[in-house]
């Protein structure tokens, strides 16, 4: 799980997790106030863990014949998806100058 890069406290599982939901909504520390807002990588890595698995299935890999069950499992996909995504993505503290790394 990420910290801040000022203080080093370590951000919480769901404040990264709201973040994601809320249209990448930057990440304040609790303790120094310090903004943190999501690289370029973090967003390819959310939405590869989420959209991409999710639609794959419904497109390509759904053995329903039931629209509604390919629904069902798409979105169950992408819940658990994005249940692993706080673990892996990045945030980088806001004054600094690249969001690529």
């Amino acid at each position: 799980m990420q910290k801040c890069k000022k203080c080093n406290t370590q951000f919480s599982w769901s404040t990264i997790y709201k973040s994601f939901w809320w249209g990448y909504k930057p990440i304040e520390c609790e303790n120094c106030n310090a903004e943190h807002r999501i690289i370029v990588r973090g967003r390819l890595i959310f939405v590869s863990l989420t959209i991409l698995p999710m639609l794959v299935f419904g497109f390509f890999l759904s053995p329903f014949d039931s629209a509604f069950a390919t629904i069902c499992a798409g979105i169950a996909i992408l819940i658990i998806g994005s249940l692993f995504t706080p673990y892996l993505v990045k945030f980088r503290k806001a004054d600094q100058s690249s969001y690529f790394n």
